[in-house]
């Protein structure tokens, strides 16, 4: 077991380490060469660095999305619509139900050798039975439910009106060039796509007839045929160099359609699979949402990603595949997840000298050493056990691509959902709730009922 000493040093080398890390970081952050770093739009925005601390506190709501954008000041809001409902329901609960229950004096009355707390004397267990007193409690239930229903239905429609203003706005607040188009394909290009997979084979056909002869059937109001017209880029310039960037979209043009149909030539280099354009946003999302074939495992339709973000490896997965990899990643997730634990008590067995010292005897020497001794005691498990931690992130990810999902964003959501499953299981249940149970299960057999 480990000694205070071998605690010492861990806490030492813990304590050094993140003061050091954390003195880096402090110092790299206010360096002007870092600003593309730390305030990536800022600096993009050739505004320099970020307000200091005061100035961060002081920052308005529009400034906040200006700077970290509207998902940041969105997640800000969830503290303040905590803050609006639980403030006032602790208040009133204080001042009605505290009294309420002090004046039960349920407790008073039970078995002297029954042990109660002054906290208890504050609960409803104080409350007698069939009490009038417990009609405060039920309309108290009520006024919160009521109150946290209300304070969400603003919030949600206070949030509503900013992504809708944050998207009609997001364009014109742009000064730089080099996103315009991006935002224009992301407000008038993205929402009316539809990603179309499984694309049946038709001999003497192509897969972009295919798809033209399918939609245009299906879909005939709100289909939008394929266009092979360039976009202006030259909103904005000066006008003398108008000419030269429409030379410069002419010859990408023609190299487009020339890579283009070495593409469509080549048969292995074709997947059957689509973007498919529609008129209007309803139209798109009545084919993204609903069966296009009798056979479910043709013609697969979801809302399609913005092409930066095509996780473009994935498109050619069949269905039947891609049923069998999700459910074996499932199944795999589960076992990495309850069963992870078994490598981490290995690793944590490194703090039992006596353990060790049996799998490798021709460590004692070493293990004898004062210093050595603590180290392994006291910083070697922990050390393990974050390499461990740190590799898990990377082994989600590709059991995340496993799975066929064709978006980058989805597949960090993915992992994401995986990595809280198991922090969940491994760190609240492995660790909380397991000592926990033990605990109570402990106290259940060896104490009296009286205590």
């Amino acid at each position: 077991m480990a000694s205070l000493g071998d605690i010492g040093v861990s806490a030492f080398i813990n304590i050094l380490s993140a003061f050091a890390f954390l003195l880096a970081f402090a110092l790299l952050r206010i360096q002007p060469i870092n600003d593309r770093v730390y305030f990536t739009k800022w600096y993009i925005a050739g505004r320099g660095a970020a307000p200091g601390t005061t100035g961060a506190l002081k920052m308005s709501e529009s400034e906040i999305i200006t700077h970290a954008g509207l998902d940041s000041a969105v997640f800000l809001r969830i503290y303040t619509l905590g803050l609006k409902i639980f403030g006032p329901i602790a208040i009133v609960a204080f001042l009605v139900l505290l009294p309420v229950n002090a004046s039960g004096g349920t407790l008073f009355f039970l078995r002297r050798d029954l042990v109660v707390s002054n906290i208890d004397k504050l609960s409803i267990s104080n409350v007698r039975p069939k009490s009038y007193k417990f009609l405060a409690h039920i309309s108290m239930e009520y006024l919160f439910t009521f109150w946290a229903c209300y304070m969400l239905y603003k919030e949600y429609d206070r949030v509503a009106s900013m992504r809708l203003n944050f998207l009609a706005s997001k364009a014109g607040a742009l000064n730089n060039s080099r996103f315009q188009m991006h935002i224009y394909y992301q407000l008038f290009l993205n929402y009316h796509q539809v990603l179309v997979r499984n694309v049946p084979r038709d001999s003497g056909r192509s897969v972009s007839d295919s798809v033209e002869t399918f939609f245009r059937r299906n879909h005939p109001d709100h289909y939008l045929s394929h266009q092979s017209k360039g976009i202006s880029w030259t909103l904005g310039q000066r006008v003398d160099s108008i000419d030269f960037y429409k030379e410069q979209i002419k010859h990408l043009d023609k190299q487009l359609t020339m890579e283009r149909q070495k593409v469509l030539k080549d048969p292995k280099s074709v997947i059957p699979a689509a973007f498919v354009s529609f008129k209007s946003r309803w139209g798109a999302a009545v084919c993204a949402q609903t069966q296009q074939s009798k056979n479910p495992t043709l013609w697969l339709t979801n809302w399609a990603p913005e092409p930066r973000d095509v996780y473009w490896k994935n498109l050619a997965i069949p269905y039947v595949s891609l049923t069998i990899r999700r459910l074996i990643i499932a199944i795999s997730v589960f076992a990495l997840v309850f069963f992870y634990m078994i490598p981490i008590a290995f690793v944590q067995s490194l703090a039992n000298l006596e353990g060790l010292q049996k799998v490798a005897p021709f460590l004692k020497p070493l293990i004898e050493w004062k210093v050595i001794k603590s180290l392994l005691q006291g910083f070697l498990p922990g050390l393990a056990l974050k390499i461990f931690l740190l590799a898990l992130p990377s082994i989600l990810m590709l059991m995340s691509k496993i799975e066929g999902h064709v978006s980058l964003a989805v597949l960090e959501r993915k992992t994401a959902a995986k990595y809280y499953y198991f922090m969940l299981v491994n760190v609240f249940l492995g660790s909380i709730a397991a000592g926990t149970a033990f605990q109570q299960l402990h106290a259940f057999l060896h104490q009296s009922a009286t205590q």
